[in-house]
């Protein structure tokens, strides 16, 4: 069984030039929630695609869901859950193509004067390193909070294999895990996190203001599959 969605809106990426890396200190803890998780939730339960709908858009088309990987061929605009979270523990795995650049997005705002959801969601960045035809900078790489601040001993797998992703959100701190490593934490709202956003494109946009919103993936005009994408809320 397969389901589609289609989305008219296109997320143009723009990268950065800066080419000094802005790195944050990586905490090894991780938030005392264990006893205060609710049960997980399949994304795409069933292979289907009722739990997303396209940012700003209505229409269906472009997306699909098949034997649980959920992918876009690119080219076919960002899909936002229709539900928000504020404290949640998510966790997919993905794979990209050759030169490929996509990205998973939290605490989306989605309001008509935002026409992007990179203007507001933070975003764990996914991209070829290795072949990407554009020089990337050490926050612009796989785990990155995608131009803000790099990743620490981020390992993606290679081009074509799955790799894991866990993104854990609770009281402002948020971590990003891949492969089973934790390589980066921000905290919301903070000055150091602040600081790095000044130094960013996001400086003069409503980015990483809030700790409520929904979950986002990008199309970023590449192929790029997913699967296993669950969720869970922390109370």
């Amino acid at each position: 069984m397969k389901k589609t969605i289609i989305c008219t809106s296109l997320v143009v990426g723009i990268l950065s030039l800066a080419a000094i890396p802005r790195v944050i200190k990586t905490d090894n803890s991780l938030p005392n929630v264990q006893s205060s998780k609710g049960p997980w939730q399949d994304l795409i339960a069933g292979n289907s695609l009722q739990q997303w709908h396209c940012y700003l858009e209505a229409s269906e088309i472009g997306w699909t869901v098949q034997n649980g990987i959920l992918s876009t061929p690119g080219n076919k605009g960002d899909i936002v859950t229709n539900k928000e979270y504020h404290n949640f523990e998510l966790e997919l795995e993905w794979k990209i193509e050759k030169q490929g650049n996509s990205g998973i997005f939290i605490y989306v705002v989605e309001h008509p004067d935002n026409k992007y959801i990179y203007q507001t969601g933070p975003e764990f960045q996914i991209i070829d390193n290795l072949n990407y035809p554009f020089q990337l900078t050490e926050q612009q790489k796989t785990g990155a909070l995608s131009d803000v601040i790099s990743p620490k001993n981020a390992i993606p797998k290679p081009v074509g294999q799955w790799n894991k992703v866990r993104i854990v959100a609770h009281d402002n701190k948020v971590q990003h895990w891949l492969n089973n490593k934790l390589i980066l934490n921000y905290t919301i709202g903070s000055d150091e996190l602040a600081t790095h956003i000044s130094a960013s494109k996001f400086a003069n946009l409503p980015y990483a203001k809030t700790n409520k919103g929904r979950i986002g993936l990008q199309d970023h005009g590449d192929p790029v599959y997913y699967r296993n994408i669950r969720i869970r809320e922390i109370n």
